[in-house]
């Protein structure tokens, strides 16, 4: 696992290197590539087709489980009712910040191109917005069929939200119906455990994907647009930073909480976040440190956690959407009204439900910029420094996931204030954790000689 952050930093300065050598050796990257330009399209493309093919099982799986799991706790309702809450109004908090950067920092005024040819100018529309969340069936997919030299394409794709509103009622009906859901539900858990070993082994590969990514779009957009987007990385790193570093501090001080004690207790999962950037990844680790670190109980944290991993998302659905989709649109020369600023806003309230573990920013992204109309010519664009922002916005999105759990459980007095407080001791990454979609931890706190309890959790990678 150490060596995983390494390896994408190799893959950043070879992607670059081979960049540079694609757009030496001529060609049109769009028109006629040279070798190399078509050889690190199609690595960059295909790496994120792995994770694009992830997306409609990985939120399925994951949320009908996540609601499921709502049985073990008492007053469920009302759980979960705070708990969506408390996600909508951080995530709320984490868009407003992101906008007002966009706006005060200018990110995309430093380098300009034109629009797409395709691009005819679009506006963003709300009622096609809601009408959107509408399931068309029951997989929420679509199919579009072009014709081109007589010979018929279709292409399949998919609508996050609406496997997410199809996601949510199964979950609920699968509660009400009770024990005869009983072996739907066991394989969904099993297919969500097969579901998130593959997609750590696609994880594995990012340092190749990177390579293809950032070569390809060196080789396409050149050196100088390349290193226009650097204000757009500290733009984001910034607004991570005040989430995490000043909104979140706020929110744990004005629940009567150690803000230390909180962020001693959710690092061991922020630190493995950073790395990986995965939240799914992560997820086994975020509820260990969120039940034995934070003092949340199991039952709760066993729903909280794993929605908060495919829904939670203040880094990858609020503040990157919100400062991209602004960038994307001062690159193209795109002006934004008030409206499209507050449809920013809802888009990353709502759509912030449609993330998913390890693809939550590209479907974010996409998502914003197709909703207001810009172009999505941007989405390649941004690709190629996203392993650059995935780290900092994964670990946001960590650390989030086990707040608010942590603030729900204080604020309907089920918070273990002992276990929260209790001294942080051990070796972090030196006990196994438990895969959370077959069991729920619950490992009472360790005694010390003093008689104090300690809050210890540790991953094995």
């Amino acid at each position: 696992m150490t060596s995983f952050g390494p390896q994408i930093i190799v893959a950043l300065v070879v992607g670059l290197g081979l960049g540079l050598v694609a757009r030496a050796m001529g060609g049109d990257p769009k028109t006629s590539p040279n070798w190399l330009m078509a050889t690190l399209h199609t690595i960059g493309a295909d790496y994120v087709s792995l994770l694009t093919a992830a997306v409609v099982p990985l939120v399925f799986t994951a949320v009908v489980s996540s609601i499921a799991n709502l049985r073990q706790v008492s007053n469920a309702a009302r759980l979960a009712w705070n708990t969506l809450l408390w996600f909508a109004i951080t995530a709320l908090i984490a868009v407003v910040i992101g906008i007002g950067l966009g706006v005060l920092l200018q990110p995309g005024s430093t380098a300009s191109a034109a629009p797409p040819a395709e691009y005819t100018g679009n506006t963003g529309d709300w009622w096609a917005f809601l009408q959107g969340l509408i399931p068309g069936n029951f997989l929420g997919l679509g199919a579009k069929t072009t014709m081109t030299d007589g010979a018929a394409t279709t292409a399949v794709n998919f609508n996050v939200l609406q496997i997410l509103v199809i996601a949510i009622a199964v979950g609920i009906a699968a509660l009400k119906v009770g024990r005869p859901a009983e072996p739907f539900l066991d394989f969904t858990r099993s297919a969500l455990a097969v579901i998130q070993k593959v997609l750590w082994w696609i994880i594995r590969l990012a340092p190749i994907g990177t390579i293809g990514l950032i070569g390809r779009a060196v080789a396409e957009y050149g050196w100088t647009t390349i290193g226009s987007l650097g204000m757009f990385v500290v733009a984001v790193y910034v607004g991570l930073a005040l989430v995490g570093f000043v909104v979140y501090p706020i929110l744990v001080k004005s629940h009567g909480l150690s803000v230390k004690q909180y962020y001693s207790g959710v690092w061991p999962a922020v630190q493995l976040g950073f790395v990986s950037r995965s939240s799914i990844g992560t997820m086994p680790l975020t509820q260990r440190v969120t039940e034995r670190n934070l003092g949340v109980p199991s039952g709760y944290a066993s729903f909280a956690v794993p929605l908060g991993s495919t829904t939670k998302m203040d880094g990858c659905a609020a503040i990157y959407p919100a400062i991209a989709a602004i960038f994307v649109a001062q690159f193209f020369g795109v002006d934004l009204n008030i409206g499209q600023y507050l449809l920013i806003v809802v888009v990353s309230v709502l759509g912030s439900a449609a993330t998913a573990g390890t693809t939550g920013a590209t479907v974010m992204l996409t998502l914003t910029l197709s909703t207001l109309g810009l172009p999505l010519a941007g989405v390649g664009l941004l690709l190629a420094i996203d392993p650059i922002l995935d780290m900092g916005r994964t670990a946001l999105n960590v650390a989030g996931q086990a707040l608010v759990p942590t603030i729900v459980s204080k604020r309907q007095g089920m918070l273990d204030e002992t276990l929260y407080n209790a001294p942080r001791t051990g070796d972090p990454f030196t006990e196994d954790v438990r895969d959370v979609a077959h069991e729920t931890v619950d490992t009472p706190a360790e005694s010390t000689g003093d008689g104090q309890r300690t809050g210890l959790v540790g991953s094995r990678s």
